[in-house]
């Protein structure tokens, strides 16, 4: 396997990539430009589509993440913001690891206050959608704020 390394170039080179099929790409000015339009256009999709999808509950974080993953294919700058993201989530991991059980429960609850918050938010924008059972949605519809 090739060793990364990093330079003053905005862009990854041929040579510094692992696969055979992305150095052909690459090595030719032409189609090196055509696919890494390609790439930017495609990461950018992803990346609004993640911005898009942050104040709704669900996964835009992920979504921005996969975003910055496409990017880094092509663009050293993705890779090392993606890097340094990747570091902070692990020194994350690694701190949960050492705290107490109760630390963890503690931030599951903050997590899940903050997540129900949203839910809330959203229902009381948009309505309570009528995909809920019967039961669930007209509980909904009696809580503050939504009815």
């Amino acid at each position: 396997m090739t060793q990364h390394h990093e330079d003053d170039n905005i862009l990854i080179d041929a040579e510094e990539d692992d696969w055979a099929w992305r150095r052909k790409i690459r090595s030719n000015p032409a189609t090196a430009k055509v696919y890494r339009t390609f790439i930017f256009i495609l990461g950018l999709i992803v990346v609004i589509g993640g911005v898009i999808a942050l104040p709704a509950p669900g996964p835009g974080w992920l979504i921005i993440f996969a975003g910055l993953g496409i990017w880094a294919t092509e663009f050293e700058w993705a890779k090392r913001v993606l890097d340094w993201a990747k570091a902070k989530v692990k020194s994350w991991e690694l701190w949960m690891r050492a705290q107490p059980w109760w630390v963890s429960a503690l931030v599951g609850l903050a997590t899940l206050i903050v997540v129900l918050a949203i839910f809330w938010a959203l229902f009381a924008i948009s309505g309570v959608p009528g995909f809920f059972p019967d039961g669930i949605e007209n509980w909904l519809k009696d809580l503050p704020g939504l009815g």
